[in-house]
């Protein structure tokens, strides 16, 4: 197992004045020992049980056993599916060397990830010399900006069978929930994963919101934790073996959508009043417990690049992502949209906090 090379000193400085709020909360709104944490026998403890069949289980064990997080519970997964979902240009031209699809996964494989997520095209060009090596996860579907007007709809880019065939061990998808395409996406995706289960690879998804109707007075909910952890509830229903979540950065979307004589959706006072607060590892917790209690694993965003502020961003989420239940960070331009040693060395600062035993569920 690798060892955490992050100082005490190193992580509460990117941490910041937030580092007392997230090291030091202790009064969960929810209990940890309600939940499924993760640890080294996630597979057994988690999967065994369900319905999932022996090779879904071993490429699960394949993908829990690899990189620097192997046999601790948790994962490291390196996404680029940015030059569909945004463009090639935004994504890679701040270093064009990303441009060819072996050096995204030089960097997966040097970064110590568990896995590399992208698009057909990109494994396809590289599954006969790395798909052995590390953990490929095919995402199914995309959302393209060239159509004119850009409208925002996942549509599928890939077969699941092509997946299989290019030695996959994973697929992953995304549904925009809450959009007038979702229902859609739904059935589409919950086919996609039944083959996908069939042919024994395991699942992800990308449970994303969209819709202008959650920005309210002003107020952007697309990351509320009740309505993200509702997201998370629709996707391990439709089971998912991973869910990948933004991290929420308030709460009270429902309410929010239920003013002033509009009627939207269901909630329950307690979940404001008694099973979250403010806390940013609480309103985590919310997805993770929207989750089976965590018997399926949450995985955060990393979100985009801005600059020098990455490394901190990207530390103070998996800390909130630990320390709420969670089982890993997905991160992705904040790595490869800067020279190779140093999204190395982003991803492998990440992964310390999860090396880090000190760093724990609250």
């Amino acid at each position: 197992m690798a060892v955490a090379e992050l100082s005490t000193d190193r992580l509460t400085e990117l941490l910041g004045d937030a580092a007392d709020e997230l090291l030091g909360f202790t009064t969960p709104a929810v209990s940890k020992d309600m939940l499924h944490l993760p640890g080294p026998d996630v597979v057994e403890r988690l999967f065994e049980p369900t319905d999932r069949n022996p090779q879904v289980l071993r490429n699960l064990g394949a993908l829990y056993s690899a990189g620097r997080l192997a046999n601790t519970g948790y994962v490291s997964i390196l996404p680029v599916d940015q030059g569909i979902e945004h463009s090639g240009a935004s994504s890679f031209a701040p270093n064009p060397m990303y441009f060819d699809p072996e050096n995204l996964v030089r960097l997966a494989i040097e970064g110590g990830c568990s896995a590399f997520a992208s698009t057909l095209g990109i494994l396809g060009a590289t599954s006969r010399r790395y798909a052995h090596q590390i953990a490929f996860i095919v995402k199914l579907n995309h959302n393209e900006l060239l159509s004119s007007p850009n409208t925002y709809d996942q549509i599928l880019f890939g077969s699941v069978r092509r997946a299989w065939e290019l030695g996959a061990a994973g697929v992953g998808a995304t549904i925009y929930f809450g959009s007038p395409e979702s229902r859609r996406q739904l059935v589409e995706i919950s086919r996609c994963f039944e083959e996908a289960h069939e042919l024994g690879m395991f699942t992800v998804l990308w449970c994303y919101l969209r819709s202008n109707d959650f920005k309210v007075d002003g107020v952007d909910y697309h990351t509320s934790a009740d309505l993200t952890g509702q997201a998370d509830h629709i996707g391990v229903t439709i089971q998912a073996d991973i869910i990948k979540q933004k991290a929420p950065e308030n709460n009270g979307g429902y309410n929010a959508l239920n003013q002033n004589g509009s009627s939207y959706g269901k909630t329950n006072k307690l979940v404001y009043d008694k099973l979250t607060t403010d806390n940013p590892i609480d309103l985590t917790r919310w997805q993770v417990v929207n989750n089976y209690m965590g018997r399926v694993p949450l995985i955060n965003s990393g979100g985009e690049s801005a600059g020098e502020s990455d490394l901190a961003q990207a530390v103070r989420t998996a800390v909130i992502n630990k320390r709420a239940g969670g089982a890993g960070l997905i991160v992705g331009r904040k790595a490869f949209q800067r020279p190779l040693a140093d999204g190395v060395a982003l991803l492998n600062t990440v992964q310390d906090v999860y090396l880090d035993g000190s760093i724990t569920a609250a």
